[in-house]
């Protein structure tokens, strides 16, 4: 039995002097937890059972007030009588006793009360046992037990209120079920009350138009958003094309026109400026498509898989050695510092020994990159000097790192002891502190101000400095003129020979980022070029994007970083739509070399030593989680080929999809819009060279075919694509009425004759009516003719009747099937059809048996008058002759 304590009754004469201040919230369920009893007052047995024992005066919003609070009091309902009070600021205590029978059990340890919290009936002074007698003669067990039960079941005409206090007909939640407006109680102190099941989120499937429930109710124009959805909703079109309504613009962009008018605009998304070259692109895709086999997955979704031969140094080698265009020198540099280097080491050199030495090669060419990316500006500044200014000569050679032509012009201008020094540049740190020693003594002793500025500078680039050169007469600024040659400074002077490039990229990093005035920051070769077109794209000033060799230098320097922090269109071009070099960049790094990847690429779940069993069975298969960005930079990649009229490039990128449904639509969605373009030499590259299904082709050409008016075309081309659905529907309510119409029943036969053996939807109820309905109009007279003949050949003639009794049977039962086929009541073509198919088969069952159809069945058909006029004639007729042969 539960046990209460100083409960108070809902009728007590002194109730609000006990009460408190309301809570700022309604307080949360509680389990097996008796509310601590404020300073009472002593009840009467009597007054409380009169009081608890009599609840028929609570009103309707008292019974459901469980669910929240009183304005004056936080009173709660006690399930069985009157209400109890909840002093907040006493807290709550368990009673740590069994609130239930006593074959329960103790409780555990975890729901036992706390050994330090005083009984209330110790508390306030109350014998304890005399407590439990009082508790005991106002709540019997037997009866307690039958009351809450009672109440436990909810009756459906008592309105509850939901927990928040509303009650919603059409919620939206998330979870799908709305807020319920029953309350939840629980029978007594003892009974925890369990916890809401978890609910899934409502998922949201993508399903064929046909399966849709607005298939075939476009015109409701009830539901206005079901009617033109569609019609308002942005849509893409070929080469980039956007329709949409009203005009593209930002949050805070003001209306400039009504809401009541609506204003369609149709504009072309610029991917590629006016007048793009495309032979980079078409270079680099042709190239990528050789190293690129097409393969057929599980879901026979055909994709490309690049091959791990695919490396910077193949790419590099398409374009000359004198071409110094931003596509060769980005990717000899990709070359320089990602691709494979053969060290020629015997198997028995130590590891350490081999990365020393992968290192000094590495770093090697990254030296002869950038003395060959100098070399133009270094030598139109040699040409720009004074003829007999040796030193100014000097010193430009040496920031190209060209030590051989320095040596000479300092011998060619009489100075052997710099050409001596010139020849152990980038030197050891000793040869560096002598050198420096030698220009802190000539500050000091004030000779710095008599030696020549270039001369002075050549000094300091040998002892290693490279940003500021302290002289008698002040600090003089020196500043390189592009961003190579300062990078170059620290590669060649001012790290020594053992430090690596991640060593001299932060140098070089750290001298930008604090030295702005002093150092060149990486800004992208286009920003450098004053003399190039403007941009057609109206950027914000904060954009900084940093350069692209600047990135990929980055890149290699820190193995932290991914391809999502260095990936940035304006950083590689001038246009933020061009990704073109970001996705061949993407391709190499991540699917052939596998060397870098982006950051949102997931976990795939497979332990890598189940990764390598697998790959030991399969080869070369690996598993792989799926990476967003990829497919987005593919698919912009695409439409950026598609806007250029580079079809089957496209069609070639959307291969490098991950999913295989998201391949296969959005290569479908390309075909769909570039239908007009796929004549027959694209179809046999798309088909043959990446081989995409025909299917697809086909379907794509029939929606095109469909769209100009040509109706058969496209019903052919269905055929063609196995879409036997959509060619079905098609010959149901475009072809075969106007075949019915023109009373040709052998093309109905060819129309339909096609569909046999092929799953077909309501095959029975449509296309398989059409043949019948030939098969009636054409095999009936016939049948009836071989029945009609003479009584000698009587014999012959059992296999005819009963193919003839089969027949006419049959044809009320396709009469009751025409008018569900041609529901249109707007196209004419469909009303004439319907009239002039019930009336031939009408004829034909007159002429046979006319009995076999009512008059009641062709009075609601929409058939001519005439018809049903004969018909009733021919019943009448019938039916007077079988009385002259009944009474005769």
């Amino acid at each position: 039995m539960a046990r209460f304590s100083a409960l108070a009754s809902d009728t007590s004469e002194d109730e609000e002097q006990y009460d408190a201040p309301p809570p700022s919230k309604p307080p949360p369920p509680r389990s097996r937890s008796i509310p601590r009893a404020p300073p009472l007052r002593r009840v009467d047995a009597d007054e409380d059972m009169d009081a608890g024992s009599n609840p028929s005066h609570m009103d309707e919003d008292e019974a459901s007030s469980n669910s929240e609070p009183d304005e004056k009091a936080p009173f709660a309902r006690r399930p069985g009588r009157g209400m109890y009070r909840v002093d907040e600021e006493a807290g709550e205590e368990d009673s740590g006793e069994s609130s239930g029978s006593d074959s329960e059990g103790p409780l555990p340890e975890h729901r036992r009360g706390d050994p330090t919290i005083i009984p209330w009936a110790q508390q306030l002074g109350v014998d304890a046992q005399k407590l439990h007698v009082m508790q005991a003669s106002l709540f019997g067990a037997p009866e307690t037990a039958e009351a809450l039960k009672q109440l436990n079941v909810e009756k459906p005409d008592r309105p509850r209120l939901s927990p928040s206090g509303l009650s919603r007909k059409h919620s939206r939640d998330s979870e799908g079920d709305g807020l319920k407006g029953a309350t939840r109680e629980r029978a007594s102190f003892g009974h925890d009350i369990e916890p809401i099941a978890f609910r899934p989120s409502r998922k949201y499937a993508r399903v064929d138009s046909s399966a849709s429930i607005v298939n075939g109710v476009d015109d409701a124009f009830v539901d206005a958003g079901l009617a033109l959805g569609r019609s308002f909703r942005v849509g893409w079109g070929p080469s980039g094309t956007l329709v949409h309504l009203g005009r593209l613009c930002g949050p805070s962009s003001k209306l400039e026109h009504s809401a009541n008018s609506s204003l369609v605009t149709k504009t072309a998304v610029p991917f590629s400026p006016p007048g793009a070259d495309t032979s980079l692109s078409t270079k680099l895709l042709s190239h990528h498509l050789s190293n690129s086999p097409i393969q057929v997955d599980a879901e026979g979704i055909p994709y490309a898989s690049p091959s791990p031969n695919m490396s910077f140094g193949s790419f590099a080698s398409l374009f000359p050695s004198t071409d110094q265009s931003f596509g060769a020198r980005l990717f000899r540099l990709g070359s320089a510092l990602f691709d494979d280097i053969d060290l020629q080491l015997h198997e028995s050199i130590s590891v350490d020994v081999r990365n020393r030495v992968h290192a000094v090669r590495r770093k090697e060419a990254l030296s002869t990159w950038l003395e060959g990316v100098v070399a133009p500006a270094v030598e139109a500044e040699v040409k720009s000097s004074f003829p007999g200014h040796s030193a100014s000569r000097v010193f430009s050679l040496l920031t190209g790192h060209q030590i051989d032509k320095a040596c000479e012009a300092a011998m060619e201008g009489g100075n052997l002891m710099l050409a001596t020094l010139l020849s152990q540049a980038g030197g050891d740190l000793e040869f560096q502190e002598d050198i420096r020693a030698q220009l802190q003594t000539w500050r000091e002793q004030r000779i710095d101000a008599h030696i020549d500025q270039s001369l002075r500078k050549t000094y300091a680039l040998l002892g290693g400095i490279v940003d500021i050169l302290e002289g008698s007469n002040g600090t003089g600024l020196e500043r390189c003129p592009d961003l190579f040659r300062v990078f170059g400074l620290h590669l060649w002077f001012g790290k020594s020979m053992d430090a690596s490039i991640a060593e001299v990229f932060d140098a070089y990093d750290d001298h930008w980022r604090y030295a702005r005035e002093r150092a060149v920051a990486p800004v992208p070769w286009y920003l450098e070029d004053k003399s190039g077109e403007p941009s057609h794209w109206n950027l914000s000033s904060d954009e900084n994007p940093p350069d692209a060799f600047y990135s990929l230098i980055r890149l290699y320097a820190d193995p932290a970083c991914s391809l999502s922090s260095i990936f940035s269109p304006l950083s590689f071009g001038p246009s933020p739509a061009d990704f073109s070099v970001l996705w061949h960049l993407y391709i190499i790094f991540s699917r052939s070399m596998r060397i870098r990847d982006f950051s949102d690429r997931d976990d795939p779940g497979v332990s890598k030593g189940s990764q390598d069993a697998q790959g030991s069975d399969d080869g070369d298969a690996q598993i792989e989680g799926h990476s967003p960005s990829a497919d987005v930079l593919a698919s912009t990649y695409a439409l950026q080929l598609e806007q250029l009229g580079l079809i089957q490039e496209s069609v070639f990128v959307l291969l490098h999809l991950e999913s295989s449904s998201g391949r296969e639509k959005a290569i479908r969605d390309l075909l769909l819009r570039s239908a007009p373009q796929l004549d027959d030499w694209m179809t046999r590259g798309v088909a043959g060279s990446l081989k995409i299904p025909l299917s697809w082709i086909n379907e794509a050409k029939a929606t095109y075919a469909l769209s100009r008016g040509e109706v058969f075309e496209a019903y052919q081309l269905y055929l063609q694509a196995g879409l036997y659905n959509a060619a079905h529907k098609l010959a149901v309510f475009e072809l075969a009425p106007e075949a019915v119409i023109r009373d040709d029943l052998e093309l109905l036969k060819t129309l339909f004759g096609r569909f046999t053996g092929h799953p077909v939807d309501e095959w029975h109820v449509r296309g398989k009516v059409f043949l019948d309905y030939a098969h009636v109009m054409t095999r009936l007279p016939e049948l009836r003719f071989e029945v009609q003949m003479p009584d000698s050949m009587a014999v012959q003639d059992a296999v005819p009747e009963a193919e003839l009794e089969e027949l006419i049977r049959s044809v009320p039962k396709l009469i009751g099937l025409l008018p569900a086929i041609f529901r249109d009541t707007t196209d004419p073509r469909h009303s004439v059809a319907l009239s002039t198919m019930i009336s031939g088969l009408t004829r034909q069952l007159d002429k046979a048996t006319p009995l076999a159809l009512g008059c009641k069945q062709l009075r609601n058909l929409p058939v001519e008058e005439a018809t049903k006029l004969q018909h009733a004639r021919t019943i009448a007729q019938t039916h007077f002759l079988k009385m002259l042969q009944a009474t005769s």
